[in-house]
């Protein structure tokens, strides 16, 4: 009776109370205890406003709806390929939509569709491949920030062939801890070529220097990134290096004088087709034609083989060198002894090779003097400042007894008698004589006949810049001077 009045009333009611009605009545199908007759009626007459023109009518019952999950089906399937504001909800909430569904959605629907699937709290592995083969880069930004989806690698390395070129999709990838290091490298690909197209376009580097100092920078990225794959992921790795073309024996070279022995075999295992173990021992054994033949099957060029067996025999006479901050960097010693080898061997060594040799000493000093510096600077900062004074607490002070005395000792006996009262004393006036001050002044007299009559000028003290006054030196009157005074 109930749903046959709001069937009745519906078709005249504004918007807003239609869709505050079928509010209502979802939750009373979901909440309330209907009989069979009822709940049929009250699914019949949601199905009906499935058609009302306004979606704030749908997107009542998308939001009821949403989170259930003994919603009924066919509305919720409805409500799912809806317009975005309805279907948002439905999409990234509802535990009725099965994979092949939201695979559909995804092909068809338009980015804000594919960002609801994308933000599921599971999404599984075909919806996943879904997303990154057709889905937009938002939604493949929402997928790789959801730690719910189960990414496959090609649904991966999908991504970053199609989205890697974006600096917003590489930030968020590598920033995973558990990224395939075969993943990580393409990164680190797609971002070295986009920076040698950008210093290209704005003419700070030519072609082929820009392209050289990718290369050079994507090697040492390998190298970084290998050493800190396992062991899947490093035979993934290699795999990955060897159908991109990037295993080459500079490469190869260039993880043995960094220290990664790893990386290395795995190389000639990859190369050889020959077991790790037998690679190993092979390796090991450099007395007699196991190296070069390992070499020649693994397909390196024969010119490199004495740079291979003098690394070798530096890395067994150096020993292990620790990384310095987690980064594998080229070891100036092994490089320069191998460089010292091949410039001082009795054959002659390839041209190209000694190039490469050379270019790697000068990486590696440069790397040890930044590494140098850098450590001189956290020293630096490290060490206490001696020059700026700190502020001198103010102590207050205290009272200390001595240890000799007992505190007892300072209290006043008890049978000590008062002091008697003083009589104020009032002094009687004094009379003060008076005397006469004889004056300072210098006695004057009357100059005698044998001294010249003059006046004496006031002398003060000269000054600390003022040179003392001359004064003549007196001498006895001579007979002379007696004859004139008379």
């Amino acid at each position: 009776m109930i749903v046959r009045q709001f069937i009745s009333w519906v078709r005249t009611a504004p918007a807003g109370e239609r869709a505050e009605a079928t509010r209502a009545l979802a939750r009373a199908w979901l909440i309330s205890d209907l009989s069979d007759d009822d709940r049929a009626a009250a699914e019949g007459g949601l199905l009906m406003q499935l058609d009302d023109p306004s979606p704030l009518v749908r997107q009542a019952m998308a939001e009821v709806f949403a989170r259930s999950a003994t919603a009924p089906a066919a509305i919720v399937q409805a409500l799912s390929v809806d317009q975005p504001s309805v279907a948002i909800s439905v999409l990234e909430h509802s535990p009725l939509l099965i994979d092949a569904d939201l695979v559909d959605i995804v092909a068809t629907g338009s980015c804000e569709v594919q960002c609801a699937v994308a933000r599921r709290a599971r999404v599984p592995v075909s919806v996943c491949a879904a997303i990154a083969e057709v889905g937009s880069a938002a939604a493949a930004l929402e997928l790789i920030e959801n730690p719910g989806a189960d990414l496959a690698p090609l649904s991966w390395a999908r991504i970053v062939e199609r989205h890697g070129h974006l600096a917003a999709i590489r930030e968020s990838m590598l920033a995973l801890d558990d990224l395939p290091a075969a993943t990580r490298l393409a990164l680190v690909a797609k971002l070295s070529d986009t920076l040698a197209q950008f210093v290209v376009a704005r003419n700070w580097l030519g072609a082929d220097r820009a392209s050289r100092a990718a290369s050079d920078a994507r090697d040492r990225s390998i190298v970084n990134i290998a050493a800190r794959a396992r062991d899947d992921d490093m035979r993934g790795l290699v795999a990955h290096l060897r159908a991109t073309g990037q295993l080459t024996a500079g490469l190869i070279l260039r993880a043995l004088l960094s220290g990664n022995l790893d990386l290395f075999d795995h190389a000639l295992v990859e190369l050889s087709g020959l077991p790790l173990s037998r690679v190993a021992a092979l390796v090991h054994d450099r007395g007699g034609a196991s190296l070069p033949a390992l070499l020649t099957r693994a397909g390196l060029p024969e010119s490199t083989f004495p740079a291979f067996r003098a690394a070798l025999e530096a890395r067994d006479e150096i020993g292990f060198v620790g990384t310095v901050g987690g980064a594998t960097r080229l070891r100036r010693r092994m490089v320069e002894r191998v460089l010292t080898m091949c410039e001082t061997a009795p054959t002659e060594v390839s041209e190209p090779l000694l190039i490469l040799l050379r270019r790697f000493a000068t990486e590696s000093a440069r790397e040890e003097a930044r590494v140098f510096c850098d450590e001189l600077v956290a020293e630096a900062a490290a060490e206490p400042a001696y020059d700026e004074v700190d502020e001198v607490p103010v102590c207050e002070p205290e009272f200390c007894e001595p240890q000799f005395c007992e505190p007892h000792s300072f209290e006043p006996p008890l049978d000590e008698p008062e002091p008697p009262a003083v009589e104020p004393y009032e002094a009687e006036p004094y009379a003060i004589e008076s005397c006469e001050i004889e004056s300072c002044e210098r006695e004057r007299r009357k100059p005698r006949f044998d001294e010249p009559v003059f006046h004496e000028p006031l002398r003060r003290a000269p000054r600390f810049y003022e040179p003392a006054p001359y004064e003549p030196r007196r001498r006895e009157p001579l007979l002379s001077d007696l004859l004139a005074a008379a």
